[in-house]
């Protein structure tokens, strides 16, 4: 039997979140996830520089390239597959990204409610 298609947060089917820089943890641009995905890389995230600078700060660096695991570093603009519980923790710091609800697994529901993803939708 063939698996379902991925959901997003409103229950349509899970959009491409980015390419440009290839993002999600299988890197095939959408935030598919699994249970060896630890973190839950579910939340499509368009990142802003006082995001970047918190993750820095908390040692998750996104904004610097590291070549060797062919990562561009992000830019403010760029979107990328961020872990449900990190923007649960950027939205209590004050700091979270703005989302893309289409290009959002529903499996961030388990971590963080809709309504607190809707108030930062793009």
């Amino acid at each position: 039997m063939k698996p379902l298609p991925p959901v997003n947060v409103l229950g349509g089917p899970l959009e491409p979140c980015s390419t440009a820089p290839m993002t999600g943890f299988f890197r095939d641009g959408h935030c598919n996830t699994c249970a060896e995905d630890q973190g839950s890389h579910t939340v499509c995230i368009t990142a802003t520089a006082e995001f970047l600078a918190f993750s820095k700060y908390l040692g998750n660096d996104l904004s610097t390239p590291r070549p060797e695991f062919r990562f561009p570093g992000l830019r403010p603009g760029d979107s990328w597959c961020l872990c449900a519980s990190r923007f649960l923790q950027a939205h209590e710091e004050g700091c979270a990204p703005n989302v893309r609800l289409a290009a959002t697994h529903a499996r961030a529901l388990e971590i963080v409610s809709l309504d607190l993803l809707q108030g930062y939708a793009t």
